[in-house]
């Protein structure tokens, strides 16, 4: 077990009629707040009223359009905003892609150049907008950690950048707001907040019982509600364990002494940044191929377990016999449990990107993580997701 630090400092309002601490909340922060929101859903839902209600005598800017795999073109256009009109706070208002558009943004405020500049490395946040968000989807958990994905079209590449400058600084979680979220983007996210999970348990590092438990409680809890949410969407139980578990799935807390080596994200991102693929839906394809690749004689302990304590595999199984149907399960999870599509070849989406794909994610050696996946391992992993 590694010594490590942990810091999270986000508060967070959980739960119906949190709303009515809004003002209170942003207010501490300045007069003028930038409203960012996707496609417009919180006009349809009522909810835009309601924030626009609680901030009566504000000063209240809107940025809307932010793209499910929200743009560096578009955070640009969003700064650009802050600065021309004095923005003292973002509001973000959506799920992951908005709250991540909000964090880039509030970075980019104070910077001259592209925000991509951020993601590349060309550059540091050194100062940030605070950030407030209000969660309307269960699944990345950016309402609670200090990452956030962004998305270069004319590159074709997606990636991300931490920095505890954009962590969100207040955010509204009620699971009531997600009662209108589709079957489909239900079974999306809860494949994000499994997969998140599902990355940091299957680590080089062991020494940690009690994260790995609370690890295999989470993906239990993905296992148990998402279908529930999905027959019955204003299950408030199956909604607020799903919101809940979607914010301490990446929030740091399971991953405090684990390195941070997410090969599942980075095969998946690639797919994202060349057919705008919906996150969870590239993990969902992504992760069993995955598995079945890393699974070998050294791995099969970690895969037994994941089988046993999981899916309630029998421990009485031989090891690697456990660790398969443990993979078996977890695709019958995604692919009947949740609907999901289990091929790319059902997307209509071919190998003709794969080569660069691949090349990118091993262009400084090979993609390290629980075990070290070279340009060749990486090209089969994708063609077994045909």
């Amino acid at each position: 077990m590694k010594s490590f630090v942990y810091d999270v400092s986000t508060k967070i309002y959980f739960g119906p009629d949190q709303l009515g601490h809004l003002k209170e909340e942003v207010s501490r922060f300045g007069k003028k707040v930038l409203l960012i929101y996707g496609g417009g859903s919180i006009k349809r839902s009522g909810l835009y009223d309601s924030i626009l209600k609680e901030l009566d005598g504000m000063e209240v800017y809107e940025f809307g359009g932010i793209e499910s795999n929200p743009r560096n073109t578009t955070v640009n256009k969003g700064a650009s905003l802050c600065k021309e009109e004095g923005i003292d706070v973002i509001l973000a208002v959506g799920g992951g892609s908005v709250i991540d558009a909000s964090k880039v943004m509030a970075a980019a405020r104070y910077y001259e150049g592209d925000c991509w500049d951020f993601i590349s490395r060309k550059a540091v946040i050194e100062k940030a907008l605070p950030v407030v968000s209000i969660l309307t989807m269960a699944a990345t958990g950016s309402e609670m950690d200090k990452t956030a994905v962004i998305t270069n079209e004319e590159l074709h590449k997606k990636a991300s950048v931490s920095d505890k400058l954009i962590e969100p600084a207040i955010s509204f979680l009620d699971p009531t707001l997600t009662f209108s979220v589709s079957e489909y983007q239900t079974a999306c996210g809860s494949a994000d907040i499994f997969s998140h999970t599902c990355e940091t348990y299957f680590s080089r590092d062991e020494g940690m019982l009690f994260l790995d438990t609370v690890m295999e409680g989470l993906m239990r809890t993905v296992i148990q509600c998402a279908p529930v949410a999905m027959k019955t969407p204003d299950d408030y139980d199956a909604r607020a364990n799903l919101m809940w578990a979607s914010s301490w799935a990446i929030n740091g807390f399971v991953r405090a002494d684990k390195p941070h080596k997410w090969q599942c994200h980075a095969l998946g991102h690639g797919l994202s940044a060349f057919y705008d693929m919906t996150h969870g839906l590239s993990l969902a394809i992504v992760t069993p191929r995955w598995m079945r690749k890393v699974l070998n004689e050294k791995t099969a302990h970690r895969f037994y377990e994941y089988a046993v304590y999981v899916w309630g595999v029998s421990g009485e199984e031989e090891e690697m016999t456990a660790a398969l149907k443990g993979i078996e399960k977890t695709e019958e999870f995604l692919y009947k449990t949740l609907g999901l599509a289990g091929s790319l070849g059902e997307l209509g989406i071919g190998s003709e990107h794969f080569e660069e794909m691949a090349d990118d994610l091993v262009k400084d050696g090979p993609l390290s993580g629980y075990v070290d996946l070279s340009k060749e391992d990486i090209l089969e992993i994708y063609q077994n997701c045909l």
